[in-house]
């Protein structure tokens, strides 16, 4: 007896016949000439090292919860969604492996920069702020203790990295690579969608500390592609906890981290077994994202 779609756990794709064009980190992506269809697996990466052990239901989380955001947001950009529930021929033959989990979406030239909003300093934005008293060279108030709100959100694109981490890049050097108009307005839709998204979790008692988006051209429109604010892509903090001054607790993959630098890992390939109980409290941790703010649990 086959598991149902709910409980099915893939780390990998394999349909017999058809081939991924690419294997991310964490989608599996095939591609149909106009369009593509995005498979988000269970599998989870630290450090860059994409682990041996899948978390259940996470891919489900990351596209169940994408799926909200983009139709929650739709009036401040169009995205690249098409259906999540139609699958063309021959991927209908496996529509109980992608149901939840996928969607196909436009093809659209994707911009080569991750458009990055910080409303407090958190991650690398903490370490340049230290050494630099600034983010991304955008100065900021003196005395600021890690994870303090920013008196506003600030745009700090990055570049994309294929592989390893992506590297922040001032927005002058984002110009460069996308032109002025096209900078300036990514920038202004990325705070846009971050500002409304802040403002539907807070209520919900979960703090977005930082979020990254990313966008695409077709036929010379703007598209917000790829995932949508979810635990993978940005930090929700639980706002019952939160205290500056240090790290904060997350919705994320924090157990997995935490496990990793307890045993000493020396965070290079290959990545380790992952015990049950790493698995299932950051399983837990997904699930518990997605009820917050869809409202109800995952199916």
């Amino acid at each position: 007896m086959s598991a149902s779609p709910a409980t099915r756990v893939i780390r990998e794709t394999r349909f017999a016949g058809l081939t991924p064009a690419a294997r991310g980190k964490v989608r599996d992506i095939y591609d149909l000439g106009d369009k593509l269809l995005i498979v988000a697996t269970d599998r989870l990466s630290a450090f860059d090292v994409i682990l041996p052990t899948p978390i259940p239901d996470k891919g489900r989380v990351l596209t169940q919860l994408s799926l909200l955001w983009f139709n929650l947001l739709k009036d401040v950009i169009p995205n690249h969604v098409l259906s999540a529930t139609d699958f063309p021929a021959p991927f209908d033959a496996f529509k109980d492996d992608l149901a939840g989990r996928s969607m196909v979406v436009r093809k659209t030239q994707p911009l080569p920069i991750e458009c990055v909003i910080r409303g407090y300093v958190s991650g690398s934005g903490w370490k340049d702020y230290r050494t630099t008293g600034k983010i991304c060279g955008i100065p900021l108030p003196t005395g600021l203790q890690e994870s303090d709100r920013l008196p506003e959100p600030i745009f700090t694109p990055a570049t994309k990295a294929v592989t390893g981490h992506d590297e922040n890049i001032p927005f002058e050097e984002a110009v460069a690579l996308i032109g002025k108009d096209l900078a300036e307005k990514v920038r202004a839709v990325s705070l846009e969608i971050y500002r409304r998204a802040a403002a539907y979790a807070e209520p919900r008692g979960i703090i977005l500390a930082d979020s990254k988006f990313e966008f695409g051209l077709l036929n010379g429109n703007l598209l917000w592609i790829d995932e949508a604010l979810t635990p993978d892509s940005s930090r929700f903090w639980p706002a019952a906890h939160y205290s500056p001054g240090g790290p904060q607790s997350s919705f994320d993959k924090q157990f997995v981290r935490d496990y990793l630098e307890r045993m000493r890992w020396p965070k290079t390939p290959p990545g380790p077994e992952l015990p049950p109980e790493v698995v299932a409290a950051t399983r837990a941790k997904y699930r518990e994202a997605y009820r917050i703010l869809a409202g109800r649990e995952l199916d």
